[in-house]
């Protein structure tokens, strides 16, 4: 069985702190409106390179969505980024986790039941490895991308070297950054 990929859309996907002449080639902007998103708010700009799909599938994992999106990331990002309908980690309400732990993370250590798993997110911090350090028993790694930059080459070659079966954990508070 592969280690999974649990994926985050905004900020590894939709580098929404980049302006599309920022950002390498290959990126294009969509107005997208997702369920709760409704007018009078406008829609989102969101910012995807077609080319992330194939980079992904490339990797040695079982893919994840584990973004606010949800379902709608099979509906509304995955067809625009080159990926296939995707498992869904249904996300608690923000603020459900312990104190100084982003709310994603019980949610997919629990999700992960035992399986090694790489979680890429713009929000992750020390306090989520040590939670998921100390509530996972198999390999992990957490890594933090910009929302700047999004997932870069730098970050896919990380995601194809890690190997769980050398790794018991990435250190809490050794978090790699994008």
């Amino acid at each position: 069985m592969r280690p999974l990929l649990f994926l985050d859309v905004d900020g590894p996907l939709n580098p929404f702190h980049a302006s599309l002449a920022a950002l390498q080639e290959g990126y294009t902007a969509h107005s997208l409106r997702p369920r709760g998103w409704a007018p009078p708010l406008p829609a989102l700009r969101v910012l995807l390179n077609p080319d992330h799909g194939e980079q992904l599938l490339r990797l040695p994992y079982e893919l994840v969505w584990a973004t606010t999106w949800e379902h709608e990331a099979n509906s509304m990002i995955g067809p625009r980024v080159g990926l296939p309908e995707l498992p869904v980690v249904e996300l608690p309400a923000r603020g459900s986790a312990p104190d100084g732990v982003f709310f994603k993370t019980p949610a997919l250590v629990e999700y992960a039941a035992g399986r090694p798993f790489v979680w890429v997110d713009d929000e992750l911090t020390d306090r989520d490895h040590e939670y998921a350090c100390n509530h996972h028993r198999a390999a992990l790694l957490l890594h933090r991308i910009s929302p700047a930059h999004g997932l870069v080459e730098r970050d896919l070659d990380l995601l194809a070297r890690w190997e769980p079966a050398r790794t018991a954990a990435m250190v809490p508070g050794k978090a790699h950054e994008g």
